[in-house]
């Protein structure tokens, strides 16, 4: 209630701004409007999409095989009023899985300068840093996987969130610091559109009986997120231009990961330091990321608290041939204070192994003027023995419709791994789209 009270107070500003300004249709979006100062007035446009998906196989506990059935229109607006730019993007959506009609506010933002090298940008936004491709170690920002699983477009895994995001520009480096009063969670797999394994009952389980529902955090400012990072360009690998960035996060766990003494989940304290670089290795890029999660109110010994954890990424990308790009990455996530949770589990079969790695691939090739692209994502993890494939097509016909086919799929070993317990949630989907 307390997100939708949020959304409700920041849609009317929105509309108030962009009613307070005459209106011009355009065909292309700028996100960035520094610079833009002259322009007066409100830009207008966005989309209608109608998107279909059904499970390739039978999840019994699901009573229905579509994981995506909705007609959904966008608006996206924005405005200069002198030195201050008002944006915003609002979905009204028919979801003919879960919520019926509904209203989702995606970004209702106001930016401006405070100095010639501090800028402000506050409001319900989508923010993200870090190196890796869907696979996130220091971007400790909200994301949607409900929405990434089920098949709508790769702009909803980030979710947005109210928070002021301030930045300052130097000859060096330059600083992010974000703070959101009110704690974003992840929109997590709780039952309603998928089912799900809980270690708690040791099977799979879904809505009504089984559907997850946290306690929150309380509204109070020792429960606000910050998040902060500092970036910049130097030559510090053999004289190549490289990008470096370091990181910090105080909040919570994005998903409820820990039990409380009610039995109830809950999203327990999470403070994170991290590192990353970028920069051209041969006729490709490169990357690598590491980060520290130190897992507050836990030393390993309480097997209902996530361990502190430190978690490593390198990723290299290059164009293979003309039109055709590869890039993989390979992940590990090490726990700390292991032998604490093996000595407090109660010999748990579900205890998490102390070393997890995983390897990601991307092909992605583009054809017919780039009308045309083949997209290949697959995550695969030799020690859960479970992955996750996502081919897609996405055809372009003009400027204003394309038409995308997908799939996920799903698989592993057994059935309480990451990915392995969403077997039954293998889908392909379909959405049309119309751009004005």
């Amino acid at each position: 209630m307390k997100s939708k009270i949020a959304q409700a107070r920041l849609l009317l500003t929105v509309v108030i701004f962009s009613l307070s300004s005459p209106v011009y249709a355009a065909d292309d979006w700028g996100d960035d409007a520094w610079g833009q100062e002259e322009k007066q007035g409100a830009i207008v446009h966005g989309f209608i999409e109608t998107a279909v998906g059904s499970r390739v196989s039978d999840d019994a506990l699901m009573s229905d095989d579509l994981s995506l059935a909705e007609v959904r229109a966008r608006v996206e607006a924005e405005s200069y009023q002198g030195g201050l730019r008002l944006s915003g993007k609002v979905d009204l959506y028919a979801d003919g899985v879960e919520s019926g009609l509904d209203i989702y506010l995606r970004e209702a933002v106001a930016e401006f300068s405070l100095a010639d090298n501090v800028d402000v940008r506050a409001g319900h936004q989508v923010l993200t840093w870090g190196t890796g491709d869907l696979v996130f170690l220091n971007d400790l920002f909200a994301k949607d996987w409900v929405s990434f699983f089920a098949g709508r477009d790769d702009e909803y895994l980030k979710a947005p969130s109210s928070s002021i995001k301030l930045s300052a520009y130097g000859e060096k480096a330059n600083i992010d610091f974000v703070w959101a009063p009110i704690f974003n969670s992840d929109n997590f797999i709780s039952g309603e559109r998928f089912s799900y394994f809980s270690p708690m009952v040791g099977t799979q389980v879904a809505a009504p009986n089984g559907k997850l529902v946290p306690e929150e955090p309380s509204e109070s400012f020792s429960h606000g997120e910050f998040s902060a990072r500092i970036y910049g360009r130097s030559q510090i690998l053999s004289g190549r231009s490289t990008e470096w960035a370091l990181y910090g996060y105080r909040g919570f766990w994005k998903q409820p990961n820990a039990i409380n003494s009610n039995n109830q989940p809950y999203f327990s304290p999470l403070t994170s330091l991290g590192a990353s670089l970028r920069t051209n290795i041969a006729s490709g890029i490169g990357h690598t990321e590491l980060a520290w999660y130190n897992s507050v109110d836990d030393g390993g010994s309480d097997p209902l608290i996530p361990n502190s954890q430190v978690r490593f990424l390198m990723g290299y990308e290059q164009e293979l041939i003309s039109k055709l790009t590869l890039g993989v990455q390979y992940y590990f996530e090490h726990i700390l204070d292991y032998n604490a949770l093996v000595a407090n589990d109660g010999d748990s079969i579900y205890r998490p192994d102390e070393h997890r790695e995983l390897w990601t691939l991307r092909l992605t090739y583009r054809a017919m003027q780039d009308n045309l692209t083949l997209n290949w994502f697959s995550f695969y993890s030799p020690t859960d023995q479970d992955y996750y494939h996502r081919p897609s097509v996405k055809y372009r016909f003009n400027d204003q419709v394309n038409l995308t086919l997908g799939g996920n799929i799903f698989g592993g070993e057994q059935a309480h791994t990451f990915f392995g317990q969403f077997e039954d949630a293998s889908n392909i989907y379909a959405r049309l789209r119309w751009s004005y």
